[in-house]
């Protein structure tokens, strides 16, 4: 049950708006890489998250919706995955699910809390409030996704790419392409799997998670992805990650 519940988990390919980290993206450097986890649900789907304790984590609302259990994964010293319980989800309450599913901005934010400690993790630092965004600022984007479509044996590495900012990144969404290909072909960018994973800006010159990855799509808006990752960014939302943490500490 294990192994085919992750098994059936890397090779979805349709069960989230954002697809695989693809493009030639290259593994994740610590410590950025080390704060990544591995989602799974019971219906099959799979996304990223960041670890902002051993025992709680950072995702997309849209990775967690009712109606499935949910798991983490975590690798053991064999590469073996191993499923982790997670005691409670919480997503913003104001994340509307089909505003995720037309790429239109929402809260699209959630946290678990896990039921033990998770081993080997370095947990992310959130970046505070003010962070801005302008045009042609460059942000890295880190997820466990699948490197190739259908094939579950690519996934669940931690990968990376350094992604620019384009149209009028703001305080709702950001829009990031690939600069080598400003989403006009095929290039760098999130996808499936990758959906959750968090969006990192530099604070004091040390990484900071400024957002999660919400979508993605094709070159020229097409379907599929290695054109635009939509992010949700965290500057509306730090006082809820914040409050709600606090509170899950508190009840467990």
């Amino acid at each position: 049950m294990l192994r085919s519940l992750v098994v059936l988990a890397l090779i979805a390919t349709a069960s989230h708006p954002a697809r695989a980290m693809v493009g030639g993206a290259a593994a994740a450097p610590d410590p950025v890489g080390r704060a990544l986890v591995v989602i799974v649900g019971s219906r099959g789907n799979f996304c990223s998250g960041a670890a902002l304790a051993p025992d709680l984590v950072l995702t997309a609302a849209h990775c967690v919706l009712p109606g499935a259990d949910y798991k983490v994964v975590e690798y053991d010293a064999a590469r073996q995955p191993q499923l982790r319980d997670i005691a409670r989800v919480i997503a913003h309450p104001k994340f509307n699910p089909a505003a995720a599913a037309a790429h239109r901005a929402t809260a699209d934010v959630a946290l678990l809390k896990l039921g033990a400690p998770l081993a080997g993790i370095v947990p992310a630092t959130l970046y505070g409030p003010g962070f801005t965004v302008a045009p042609g600022d460059g942000l890295t984007v880190v997820g466990t996704g699948v490197t190739v479509p259908g094939d579950g044996r690519s996934g669940g590495v931690a990968r990376s790419a350094r992604l620019i900012a384009t149209g009028q990144p703001g305080t709702l969404q950001i829009r990031l392409f690939d600069p080598a290909t400003r989403g006009d072909r095929p290039g760098l960018g999130a996808c499936t799997g990758d959906s959750g994973g968090p969006v990192f800006g530099l604070a004091d010159g040390r990484p900071a998670v400024i957002g999660v990855v919400s979508w993605a799509t094709g070159a020229k808006n097409s379907a599929g992805c290695g054109g635009l990752t939509g992010v949700t960014p965290l500057t509306l939302y730090l006082d809820w990650i914040r409050g709600t943490a606090k509170i899950l500490r508190n009840q467990l």
